[in-house]
């Protein structure tokens, strides 16, 4: 095996090139060259990969997960699904009498009381 005579300089452009198309490295890999090199991502509109890859079955189970999850943050936070359905609620359902949530509630008439 020959020695290499000569230096050559790594650009975060030829990291980031190599990187795009390398298969074989982790997440944890990728993400420690990208820092050591100052290669940015490929690009900031990609998708994001897919967890489940070619896995039917754990993607139809991570689904379910991201809907229930969906759902219970739309419970906590007093969101409704979408602009239209909001429009479609009834009158009495949006009324500023209704309460977000019990702490805005409480904190509320904590400050009335303080008020008086």
């Amino acid at each position: 095996m020959e020695r290499k005579v000569g230096s050559s300089t790594l650009t975060a452009k030829d990291v980031k090139a190599a990187l795009e198309k390398s298969t074989t490295l982790t997440a944890e890999e990728e993400k420690a060259l990208r820092m050591r090199h100052g290669a940015g991502a490929a690009s900031k509109t990609a998708p994001l990969p897919r967890a489940a890859g070619a896995n039917a079955e754990l993607a139809d189970e991570l689904l379910v997960i991201e809907m229930q999850l969906m759902k219970a943050m739309r419970a906590r936070t007093g969101q409704t699904r979408t602009a239209a359905n909001a429009s479609k609620a009834p009158a009495a359902a949006r009324t500023p009498e209704a309460p977000a949530n019990a702490t805005k509630d409480k904190i509320v008439r904590a400050l009335r009381t303080k008020k008086k």
